[in-house]
C-alpha cells in the first residue's frame, strides 16, 4: 500500500514539474509574439493533414481555441476545440491546488489527484471533436473551423 501511495506522489510531482514547465513555455511564446518577432509567426504553419486532404486533423482548431480563451471567448473557444477550455480547468485546478499544498508543506491536503479518468476524457474530447468537425465538412460541406 505505501509503494502505491508513493507512486502516486511521484506522478502527481512529475505532472506538477510538468505543468511549470509548460506556463513557462506558454509565457515564452506569448512574449516573444507580443514582441511581434517574424521567426516566431513561422513556428504556427499551418495543419499539413488539411493542406493534403481537405480533413482536418485532431488538433486542427487548437491554435484559435487557446486564442480565443486568452481573451475571454470561453464560447468560442470550445467551438473551436473542446479540449482547450478542458486541459486550462484542470490543469489550472491541478496546478493550483499542488502550488497551495506544497506551500503549506502537505498541511493543507487540497491537491487534485491524477486519474487516468482525465487522461481518458481528454482522449474522447479530441476524437469526438474530430469525428464531428470532418463528418459536418464530408456530409453537410459545412467547415466549423471557417464560421
Amino acid at each position: 500500500m505505501k509503494k502505491n501511495i508513493r507512486k502516486n506522489h511521484s506522478t502527481e510531482d512529475s505532472l506538477y514539474i510538468a505543468g511549470w514547465c509548460l506556463i513557462a513555455g506558454c509565457l515564452l511564446v506569448y512574449l516573444l509574439l507580443r514582441l511581434e518577432i517574424p521567426a516566431v509567426r513561422k513556428l504556427f504553419m499551418p495543419c499539413i493533414l488539411h493542406n493534403l486532404t481537405g480533413l482536418y486533423c485532431p488538433g486542427c482548431g487548437g491554435t484559435r481555441a487557446v486564442f480565443y480563451l486568452f481573451q475571454g471567448h470561453l464560447f468560442k473557444s470550445l467551438l473551436y476545440h473542446p479540449f482547450v477550455p478542458y486541459a486550462a480547468v484542470f490543469c489550472g485546478w491541478f496546478m493550483a491546488s499542488h502550488t497551495v499544498e506544497r506551500l503549506s508543506r502537505r498541511r493543507v491536503a487540497v491537491g487534485m489527484k491524477y486519474r487516468d479518468g482525465y487522461l481518458w476524457a481528454a482522449v474522447a474530447l479530441i476524437l469526438i471533436n474530430f469525428i464531428v468537425k470532418n463528418l459536418a465538412l464530408i456530409v453537410w460541406h459545412v467547415d466549423l473551423l471557417r464560421l
